[in-house]
């Protein structure tokens, strides 16, 4: 016995299953699964550029025969939807079991979404675990049930199973070969003359899954009281039998289809049928559906964020058990970019130009918040780009501020590029800045393309990222050392300035890559408490409260001297010594 996350036990489970191939791209709450995944004997694994491509990868691999694992994080399974919705036409060689793992509550995402739509939609089974025990068994016995109706699986986790540790047994590895590749153009060839016939083996699947799920061995009842019986899967199971201990409870493991009979047998068992959710209504939706009366609460359940247990008594009209309060006065820690961050002064030039800035997903995404306050816009990956065309395209042939695109070299390999290749195909404008700190930050300093690490440790190759863009047919393209203030106020005056499209690239390593820190800066007695210094947003300056002078946190200050160089007294330098560390 031992304890797991979730997404360690996923893996673990994928491994005991004798899964042979892992592909992905980073997302948070999924992202530690492939890591673990990577880790194991006998498994080859990868970061793709983006969702679907790592989903291609593994419908590939299946195809030959190999068992594959890919996983992604709820908004990865919007840009990998295409595959997978004809994947559920093609069905699988190899086994193929796909994680989607959801945000709800928003800690790490733009959006709350609930991937249960997804598999009902695409009519691909879903596994829903409640803890790292149930998210290892479900996810080893979700091969086997891949293959056996030739359909990828999905296994769903929120962000509090994929992140919690709970015990889990572990078992040994299951040799499985990799299955001999058979041409068959009826299976996997997709065009209307196949995918029509492919779709009525789908129908037929569905039936058969109808008929599985009634005595699914992931779905469970729980008798306790006949007042109130109350559906429920995933995490949320958790909050339920810890608020309401006499109530029964049908878990439900397997999320769709789901077991039509067992649910309207057991709704005639108990006086009143709940289903507790979080931040969705796909399961009262669903219930309803199946002509089964589901009881109102007394109080609604919240519509959005994360359940808890006193959520769920209040919403049963029950007292929240006494628990004590915060301590007063306790500080608040507002997210912000790490002191010697790079992209800190790319941020505040952008303000001091007041440029529209249209951003991206990932760290500079916080150069959106105050003091910095750079950021107009954030929707989804590779966006930056495509939105300030658009912004160009609604201002054209009026004055207008600067607009400016800004992405990171991750984010820019994932679907950035694309976005660039329209921008240059229909000649637009604007200037994007490539954020390049050398990895992907934000999600745990994965590799990418641009800086060629791959998630094993192969021989890679890194690319040419600026001889990428000028073979898209940019002419302005030039890398900048984002340290150096005044070479990024020039880099961007000029570009802004030029009326082409012009892309900038802004290298240097994250902070958190080589974890070096020079001796650390003062503020001497010539500061005149102008101000300026924290305007930077870095976490190392604060002002003082009684003489308004800026002072700076030796613990905290990493010795890049982005400060000093906007102190126009003289009043910030660097103290004597070695490392602070």
């Amino acid at each position: 016995m031992e304890l797991m996350s979730g997404n360690e036990a996923i893996a673990q489970g994928a491994w005991e299953a004798g899964a042979h191939i892992g592909v992905a791209y980073p997302g948070t709450p999924s992202t530690e699964t492939l890591e673990a995944f990577a880790k194991k004997d006998g498994v080859y694994a990868e970061w793709c550029v983006n969702e679907k491509v790592a989903v291609e990868v593994g419908i590939g691999a299946s195809a030959a025969g190999a068992r594959v694992l890919s996983t992604m994080k709820h908004v990865g399974v919007n840009v990998a939807a295409d595959p997978l919705f004809t994947a559920a036409y093609t069905g699988v060689g190899g086994g193929m079991v796909v994680l989607a793992a959801d945000d709800p509550g928003m800690y790490s995402s733009q959006n709350e979404q609930d991937s249960h739509y997804y598999t009902r939609a695409a009519h691909i089974p879903m596994l829903d675990p409640a803890d790292s025990a149930e998210a290892l068994r479900f996810t080893r016995e979700a091969f086997d049930l891949s293959e056996r109706f030739d359909v990828p699986v999905f296994i769903r986790s929120s962000v509090r199973v994929s992140h919690t540790k709970t015990p889990v047994e572990t078992g040994e590895r299951a040799r499985v070969d990799i299955k001999p590749y058979e041409k068959d153009a009826g299976k996997w060839v997709m065009m209307p003359a196949f995918a029509k016939p492919r779709r009525k083996v789908q129908l037929e699947r569905v039936d058969a899954l109808a008929v599985w799920a009634e005595d699914c061995p992931y779905n469970r009842i729980e008798r306790r009281g006949s007042a109130a019986g109350v559906v429920c899967a995933g995490a949320a199971y958790q909050h339920v039998v810890e608020a309401l201990p006499d109530a029964s409870v049908f878990k439900l493991g397997c999320t769709w289809p789901l077991p039509a009979e067992a649910l309207r047998s057991f709704a005639a068992s108990v006086d009143a049928l709940y289903v507790v959710e979080e931040a969705s209504e796909y399961l009262t939706e669903a219930v309803r559906a199946l002509g089964i009366e589901v009881a109102d609460f007394v109080n609604p359940l919240p519509r959005d964020g994360e359940l808890s247990p006193g959520l769920v008594r209040a919403a049963f009209g029950l007292a929240e058990p006494a628990h004590e309060s915060a301590p007063a006065g306790l500080p608040g820690r507002p997210p912000a970019l790490c002191p010697g961050c790079p992209h800190r002064l790319v941020f505040k030039e952008l303000t001091r130009i007041k440029a529209i800035v249209t951003g991206d997903i990932g760290c500079y995404t916080l150069g959106a918040l105050p003091p910095l306050s750079a950021m107009d816009t954030c929707v989804d990956m590779g966006a930056s780009v495509s939105m300030a065309h658009g912004f160009e395209l609604a201002l054209a042939g009026a004055e207008h501020r600067p607009v400016v695109a800004v992405i990171g070299d991750s984010t820019f390999a994932h679907s950035g590029l694309s976005s660039l290749i329209s921008t240059v195909y229909n000649r637009g404008g604007g200037t994007v800045c490539v954020l390049d700190n050398r990895t992907t930050a934000m999600t745990g300093r994965q590799g990418n393309p641009f800086n060629g690490e791959t998630l094993q440790k192969r021989p890679s190759r890194e690319l040419d990222l600026e001889g990428v863009v000028r073979s898209l047919g940019v002419e302005d393209v030039r890398t900048i050392d984002p340290h150096d203030a005044k070479a990024v106020r020039a880099a961007l005056k000029s570009a802004t300035s030029s009326g082409e499209l012009s892309v900038l690239v802004f290298r240097a390593p994250c902070v958190l890559l080589e974890r070096t820190r020079k001796p650390a800066f003062a503020v001497t007695g010539a500061c005149t408490a102008c101000g300026v210094c924290p305007t930077l947003g870095c976490p190392a300056i604060a002002k003082d409260a009684e003489t308004g002078r800026a002072d700076i946190d030796p613990g905290l200050c990493i010795g890049c001297g982005q400060c000093a160089q906007y102190c126009a007294f003289d009043a910030i330098e660097q103290t004597e010594g070695g490392s602070h560390e």
